[in-house]
């Protein structure tokens, strides 16, 4: 419910299973991030059965039956009557005992019932177009397929891995499948893959200019940097703080406020994440193919502004977790830098999530 008013699915399940147990905390993210993946399929599925279409059903009732059908298709854990059951309980928790007969007969009938919906059903057409347009069509479907499993578990190591952490091609970075990550942080194999583009080395001056959470800004302080953070917003810039680094607060699509320039930069642009819909499925539902040029205009202003304070022979490494070639080449090109090398993980193709990275140089 919360995620149907806007709030971001990872923050919310945060918040609300804090007081579950580590059982039933899994099982509230398998059905909540499993819902947001297939809901394309579910929500054919649920109007198939009732002949309603789901977007006009309350939203109680539309999530109680999408929350069943997951279950009774995609899980095993939960016997399918039983999900059945929870289901119209929740409806009528909801205060909306009226459609409790509604959603038990529809349940019901998907029990008895069940109907073939091809998976591409949960990713937008207008997204496997542009997908199949830039990549061809084996791999957008391979994109999509790969946007409904759960993400892999990487961790960023300095000194001796787990013992059931396996290495992978990019230095420090391990898969680690179940076990506890230790000492580690969680960081996705294409997000440590964008930080050793920027070639840091002990003493240099380095600019992070969209850097919250942090994770490549921590990574990139595994070199020794004079370096400064910073972020547009003051409650992830906080967030920062724990890296023992000066952090600014500044809006880095207007100048940037400082007087010097940098030997080193980095800009993980804010893009659409096309990149990470298996991380953050909800992007697929909200997002407007409207929405990619909006950003762009972003992009391409503040990649350069961090252009004009890059030293010369200096290297600034532009980054996203987009697969939108708008976000990305078009940026670089509209901002005249020259490419010196640049690497694109694509899902489905590559492990983890999404991204594209280049290190530029200024073209004067």
């Amino acid at each position: 419910m919360a995620v149907d008013r806007d709030a971001w699915s990872a923050e919310a399940l945060a918040s609300k299973s804090a007081h579950l147990d580590s059982r039933d905390a899994g099982l509230a993210s398998d059905i909540v991030y499993g819902v947001l993946r297939r809901q394309g399929e579910i929500d054919a599925e649920v109007q198939a059965y009732s002949k309603r279409t789901p977007q006009k059903l309350d939203a109680a009732v539309r999530i109680a039956l999408r929350m069943a059908i997951y279950q009774i298709r995609f899980l095993d854990r939960v016997p399918p009557h039983a999900a059945v059951n929870d289901s119209v309980e929740l409806v009528r928790r909801a205060g909306k005992s009226s459609a409790a007969a509604f959603v038990n007969a529809v349940l019901r009938r998907a029990l008895r019932e069940p109907v073939r919906v091809a998976e591409t059903e949960s990713t937008p057409a207008w997204l496997l177009d542009r997908w199949a347009n830039q990549y061809g069509r084996d791999a957008a479907l391979a994109i999509a397929h790969a946007s409904l499993a759960p993400p892999g578990r990487f961790i960023r190591v300095r000194g001796t891995p787990p013992e059931s952490a396996v290495a992978t091609d990019v230095p420090g970075c391990y898969r680690l499948d179940a076990a506890s990550p230790g000492d580690c942080r969680f960081q996705d194999i294409g997000s440590q893959a964008v930080v050793p583009l920027l070639d840091l080395q002990p003493g240099q001056t380095f600019l992070d200019v969209c850097a919250a959470p942090g994770n490549k800004t921590a990574q990139a302080l595994e070199t020794s940097l004079q370096a400064i953070a910073c972020d547009l917003y003051l409650s992830r810039a906080r967030g920062l703080t724990s890296l023992d680094i000066p952090v600014a607060v500044i809006d880095a699509t207007q100048p940037l406020p400082f007087n010097r320039q940098f030997d080193r930069i980095l800009v993980d642009a804010p893009c659409t994440g096309t990149g990470t819909l298996s991380r953050n499925p909800e992007i697929k539902w909200r997002l407007h193919e409207s929405d990619v040029a909006d950003l762009q205009r972003r992009q391409i202003a503040i990649l350069e502004n961090a252009l004009a304070l890059l030293r010369p022979e200096g290297i600034l490494v532009y980054s996203t977790c987009s697969l939108e070639r708008e976000e990305n080449e078009e940026v670089i090109a509209a901002s005249g830098a020259i490419v010196i090398r640049a690497m694109q993980r694509i899902p489905g193709r590559d492990q983890g999530d999404g991204f594209f990275a280049a290190a530029l140089r200024n073209s004067q």
